[in-house]
């Protein structure tokens, strides 16, 4: 910007100084006093401009993913990041997940579900486990993000889809810049090799400056995720204060606590609990989003149609009916009303359920 400001300040000075008529080769003679004037009005509206474009959003401490101006300094402006996490009973406790700023959670083989967790502040990841492998649907979903996507593993169908992403990536397979470990303590409490995965998203800043990685988001993607309320919103529908999503094998439920304004999620009737802050999962938004959900070709794997369809928007007590569509990979998730006007949300961490049509119920 500075550099923008510099070159200004030569031009107008040239330019004001000596002026020459178009074709005729004669100067342009401005009255005495009246060139510092000049050369003071432009150059005080060269500033302004360049104020103006330093304001925008991402020059301040807004968390692109909450709305909340919690940030750390040297993640603004920077991207966010994407952490596959195991979603089985096995598997509980997970950690590193109360920390998260939005979770999605969707429907994979046998109709279990699996979570997106996503940080909206590089570098303050916690360590999180059990880090598991990826879906397509979930990378499609993290790229409209701009997110650094973390994964273990993953179906070796979808290498190719991968492949084609523009994805940094860190997966526990190869362990890139050794973010990846076993859980010592949970191989001897008798938990299987599967579930004591974890990423040492503690690490990950120094890695990424490190290996030389970008970590500047990209210019589409330096607003806010979704459009935020300034003040708390109520939603236009009806009150709802127990949310209950069947996935089919997992059943996700959130309960609304008056005094938090949150909604406490449960998974099949239990606290939904983070084993290391031992503080249960809670949302100021809880999104039930429907989708067309199909066997991939090989009969075990789901196909999730993230392109978009109906949905619900549950906050402040309220639930209200909406739609949502995602146009590509690099697109964002957009949400609307039922009238097409983009969707207002309540600052703070949302979740996101994807999951089959019909299978929620909002009392």
């Amino acid at each position: 910007i500075m550099k923008k400001v510099i070159i200004a300040i030569l031009c107008l000075t040239m330019a004001i100084t000596s002026l020459t008529a178009c074709g005729q080769g004669k100067e342009v003679q401005i009255p005495e006093g009246e060139e510092t004037h000049v050369i003071a009005d432009n150059l005080q509206q060269g500033l302004a401009a360049v104020e103006a474009e330093a304001k925008i959003d991402y020059s301040t401490n807004i968390n692109l993913l909450t709305g909340v101006a919690d940030l750390t300094k040297k993640a603004v402006g920077k991207r966010p990041v994407a952490v596959m996490v195991n979603n089985i009973e096995p598997a509980f406790p997970q950690y590193g997940i109360a920390q998260a700023d939005i979770i999605f959670e969707i429907v994979v083989e046998g109709n279990q579900t699996r979570f997106m967790a996503m940080y909206g502040d590089y570098t303050q990841v916690p360590d999180i486990c059990s880090v598991r492998s990826a879906r397509k649907y979930f990378p499609a979903i993290s790229e409209g993000f701009d997110a650094v996507y973390i994964n273990w593993g993953r179906n070796s169908s979808i290498v190719p889809y991968i492949k084609s992403l523009k994805l940094t990536r860190y997966d526990g397979l190869f362990n890139m810049g050794n973010l990846f470990a076993r859980d010592q303590e949970r191989l001897n409490a008798g938990y299987s090799l599967e579930h004591t995965g974890y990423f040492k998203g503690t690490e990950l800043a120094k890695v990424l400056k490190e290996q030389g990685r970008r970590i500047k988001i990209e210019k589409d993607k330096r607003d806010t995720a979704f459009k935020f309320a300034d003040t708390q919103i109520t939603p236009k529908g009806d009150a709802c204060k127990e949310v209950k999503v069947n996935f089919g094998a997992a059943l996700a439920g959130f309960t609304y606590n008056e005094e938090t304004k949150t909604y406490f999620k449960t998974h099949f009737g239990k606290p939904q609990m983070d084993g290391r802050t031992n503080t249960q999962l809670e949302f100021t938004n809880v999104f039930v989003l429907e989708a067309n959900i199909t066997a991939d070709a090989n009969g075990l794997h789901r196909d999730v149609d993230w392109t978009g369809g109906k949905g619900y928007y549950v906050s402040n007590g309220v639930v209200q009916k909406i739609k949502w569509s995602k146009a590509s990979e690099e697109s964002r998730l957009m949400l609307y009303d039922e009238d097409g006007n983009e969707l207002v949300i309540n600052r703070g961490k949302s979740y996101f359920g994807i999951n089959y049509i019909g299978q929620a119920t909002f009392k």
